[in-house]
């Protein structure tokens, strides 16, 4: 039997699985997908989790229903290139003959001290549901400071703008602006946003210690009566126990078909690929389409043929009324079209369609 393993059900997992299901595949050959939920959580959501403005059964997304796919729940402890087989806590080891790693990404605390223990997350749906419960019991006109100004952290504070407008809300970035990756023009949109709604933002924030609910600028003490931490991800601990060359990054730097070059039977996909954009749910389900497509020819005895990843852009919320996007190469969208088609791509996720 040619056992086809995914580790990680995530947008790339996912997309791995639909893409082959929907072929032909071999009479000896089997997939498992690996995960520790019974469903994909839609992690670019969990914003309005952690806002309270959506139910997480809104967030969630069953695996697909398929005798050619079986469905294992356990938490990975590691992976063992060298033998084919994936270890798990308190479980037997499966072997794989063909692996797909897409175990996602972890906060990045850039060894600032006390981050890990002081602050909250939205790296899992654990940790999300978590963030939500102290988010949501801080007192009314409490303080709620988000650390990191990019995507999330601006998603994260105006939709909890929309659910507690009692809150005193701050954003917190290294640099000189929120959304420094994006176009000066976006960056003007969202800041006058934020200011009409009454968000603090500061910008040239260099945090050294976190303890408690205070927030060490330097000497300056930031008060906050609880944090949420949008700082920066990196790849899995798993794959940070690899013995494989990395980027910068610690992702995994892939061949042209998405294979580490040493162990051309292990895929990685998502977060943990060394790609030459951002991590994103679209730059993953867009990768796994085309590991799906490997498999296939692979199993076919013939050559993979695949082409460039293109992105059709970057689309953001500003609580359920207005957004902002890129579009295209650099085409800026702002208002409510971009939250509109926002709606449209969790409607397309959720259902599975391209």
């Amino acid at each position: 039997m040619k056992k086809f393993v995914i580790l990680g059900g995530g947008y790339g997992g996912l997309a791995i699985a639909h893409q082959l299901l929907e072929k032909d595949l071999p009479d000896d050959a089997v997939i498992v997908l690996v995960d520790r939920m019974p469903f994909q959580g839609l992690k670019t959501e969990y914003y309005a989790l952690v806002a309270g403005t959506v139910a997480e059964t809104s967030l969630r997304t069953p695996f697909p229903d398929d005798p050619r796919l079986i469905l294992s729940f356990g938490e990975v402890t590691g992976v063992d290139l060298e033998n084919k087989k994936i270890l798990f806590a308190g479980k037997e080891p499966l072997d794989y003959d063909w692996l797909t790693i897409g175990l996602g990404c972890t906060d990045n605390y850039h060894g600032i001290i006390g981050a890990d223990l002081y602050t909250n997350s939205l790296q899992s749906f654990s940790q999300a549901r978590k963030t939500y419960q102290n988010v949501n019991d801080v007192n009314p006109y409490g303080t709620v400071t988000i650390v990191g100004g990019g995507l999330s952290g601006v998603e994260v504070a105006a939709e909890l703008r929309e659910s507690r407008p009692d809150l005193n809300i701050r954003i917190l970035d290294r640099g000189a602006s929120i959304l420094s990756a994006f176009p000066n023009k976006l960056q003007e949109f969202v800041r006058s946003w934020m200011l009409q709604h009454d968000i603090e933002m500061r910008s040239h924030v260099s945090l050294c210690r976190v303890e408690g609910c205070e927030l060490y600028n330097g000497d300056e003490i930031i008060l906050a009566d609880t944090t949420i931490w949008t700082a920066g991800i990196k790849p899995s601990p798993i794959v940070e126990a690899l013995d494989v060359a990395k980027d910068k990054q610690g992702r995994v730097v892939l061949n042209d078909l998405h294979q580490i070059p040493e162990y051309p039977e292990v895929f990685v996909v998502g977060d943990c690929a060394s790609l030459p954009f951002s991590p994103s749910g679209q730059a993953a389900g867009a990768q796994g389409k085309q590991i799906a497509d490997i498999m296939d020819a692979i199993w076919r005895n013939e050559k993979p043929r695949i082409g460039k990843i293109k992105l059709k852009g970057v689309l953001g919320s500003l609580g359920k009324k207005t957004g902002f996007g890129i579009m295209g190469k650099r085409t800026v969208m702002t208002g409510m079209v971009p939250r509109v088609l926002k709606n449209g791509v969790l409607w397309k996720s959720k259902n599975h369609f391209g």
